[in-house]
């Protein structure tokens, strides 16, 4: 936990499950494909895995008495929780509006258990954007929700698309935080082998979003949206400069007012990124201001010691305790207007 004359500890990335919105899609065709296309991204041996996992994790991902058992143990004060993701940008309006309900007052339930400990996020139906702003409202207005979270493409839509410009103007509105995670990979038969659709996938899903919301002028045209970015917003930081070298020698990738990597500075990331020096790269390309903690609890592909492994990047004190849980306070509680 936090050391005495210290802010608190906290983790940006833990979810939680919903049986009752997996209830609500239950034996629906457009779930069928769904459950398709995932098993095409993903060898027999990856699937067999995840199923024996999601079974054994229940428990850690549905009881909160669990979950702050965990948080005890990896030394964590506060954590962000947002739902496993389950957009199923398929529905009808209809099923999207009560599928984003249940999902909303779940996580709001949840949290309300521990409201010291537990600030949740939920989910918003961006297939249908008229929607996904009354989702919003109401997760942020009436449940005491800090943000949602959002996948890196909606139906085959990018997130930049200007069909869900309302969406963020209302979160900008709202001073609700906007947490990109991916869920699945287009690429999918290419990386149907030894787990690569998660881990070479879902950060080449987060570079691809991320960028498409940068040359596109997105963030222009909303300068104060809270964006989040899950493992440390992908490739992106790490190979910021060929952006930057793009828009400055090509006309056609100047969608942007300003060099690529100056959007860094204008979204924040979490430190799932595994290596010390990695961790310390991701610093110095995005400003220790703008890192916050992730575990991606509790999910195997996660961490369960972020302090050891901040502690091991070597920051300095200052930057060391804003990414310890400074930075994730000032973005959640700044500027929220609900």
């Amino acid at each position: 936990m936090s050391a005495p004359g210290s802010g608190p500890v906290v983790d940006f990335h833990g979810h939680l499950a919903v049986p009752a919105a997996a209830d609500l899609v239950a034996g629906a065709p457009g779930l069928a494909a769904e459950l398709a296309a995932e098993q095409r991204a993903h060898s027999p041996a990856s699937l067999a895995v995840n199923r024996a996992q999601l079974e054994r994790l229940r428990p850690r991902l549905t009881d909160v008495s669990a979950r702050l058992a965990d948080l005890d143990a990896m030394g964590v004060d506060v954590q962000v929780v947002g739902p496993m993701p389950m957009h199923h940008h398929w529905t009808d309006r209809t099923t999207a509006a009560r599928l984003a309900r249940t999902v909303d007052e779940a996580v709001a339930a949840h949290c309300a258990l521990a409201p010291k400990r537990l600030y949740g996020l939920g989910t918003v139906p961006l297939q249908h954007p008229d929607l996904a702003v009354a989702a919003l409202e109401h997760a942020v207005t009436d449940l005491g929700l800090y943000g949602v979270s959002v996948s890196t493409s909606v139906a085959g839509r990018e997130l930049a698309d200007p069909a869900h410009d309302p969406v963020w103007a209302a979160a900008e509105d709202l001073g609700a935080v906007v947490f990109v995670h991916p869920w699945g990979c287009s690429l999918g038969e290419r990386l149907a082998t030894h787990y690569l659709g998660n881990t070479v996938g879902q950060p080449v899903e987060t570079t691809v979003a991320l960028s498409r919301l940068i040359f596109t002028g997105v963030l222009d045209r909303f300068p104060r949206l809270k964006l989040v970015a899950a493992h440390g917003g992908g490739y992106l930081p790490t190979y910021i400069g060929r952006s930057d070298h793009a828009w400055r020698v090509r006309e056609d990738a100047r969608g942007c007012a300003e060099p690529p990597s100056a959007y860094l500075r204008r979204m924040w990331f979490d430190a799932l990124v595994y290596t010390p020096r990695a961790l310390r790269h991701l610093v110095e390309e995005v400003g220790a201001d703008r890192v916050v903690l992730g575990t991606d609890h509790p999910f195997d592909m996660g961490v369960d010691d972020p302090l050891a492994r901040l502690d091991a990047a070597g920051l300095a004190p200052a930057d060391r305790a804003a990414v310890a849980g400074g930075n994730a306070l000032d973005l959640l509680l700044k500027g929220r207007t609900r």
